[in-house]
């Protein structure tokens, strides 16, 4: 496939949801700019000022999406799906908003997209985990539909933060040589 448009549909191209990237690095969400990644005993507090900014933004489908990614990571699967239903739903508002029509690209190197393309993808997730098999097809064919190159985007941008994160623990547990820890006992 060469992600060419053969359906002729032009793409929709959201615009900005005014005010959220502002909130959202405003309130720093820790590792993972965008949340996506569990944070451990800061996860809770991470929900939490998720939550005052999806009070600011209700109709963000990044901001839901971003609380479907906490719940989920902290195997909230229920509280997941219900987040990532209300981002699907708001995203679908933003599309035909936008000028969707039902089919055609959304492609997910547009950034205001992106909360769109999360959403279906933590849709997809939490159906999945709860055994929704016919939903799991739908979002992924609807996923495939919008930019074949969605979900791997999203996978990459996820999983970046916590190879990291693994990668920093494997260093902080490596043992200590005896000459360096002679050159920091007097510290």
């Amino acid at each position: 496939m060469t992600g060419e448009n053969l359906l002729g549909v032009p793409p929709t191209l959201l615009n900005p949801e005014d005010g959220v990237a502002e909130a959202l690095a405003a309130e720093p969400l820790g590792a993972d700019s965008l949340g996506a990644e569990p944070l451990g005993a800061d996860s809770n507090s991470a929900r939490e000022r998720l939550e005052v900014i999806v009070r600011s933004f209700p109709t963000s489908s990044l901001v839901w999406a971003l609380l479907s990614d906490e719940a989920f990571a902290a195997g909230q699967v229920i509280p997941s799906y219900a987040y990532a239903r209300v981002g699907y739903h708001r995203g679908l508002d933003a599309l035909r908003k936008g000028g969707w029509r039902g089919q055609g690209p959304v492609p997910w190197s547009h950034e205001p997209n992106r909360g769109v393309l999360r959403s279906l993808y933590a849709l997809r997730r939490a159906a999945e985990a709860i055994g929704e098999a016919d939903e799991v097809t739908r979002l992924g064919d609807f996923l495939q539909m919008s930019d074949p190159g969605a979900v791997a985007a999203i996978e990459a941008e996820t999983h970046a933060a916590p190879r990291a994160a693994e990668r920093a623990a494997e260093r902080s547990s490596e043992p200590i040589s005896e000459a360096s820890s002679e050159a920091t006992e007097g510290l």
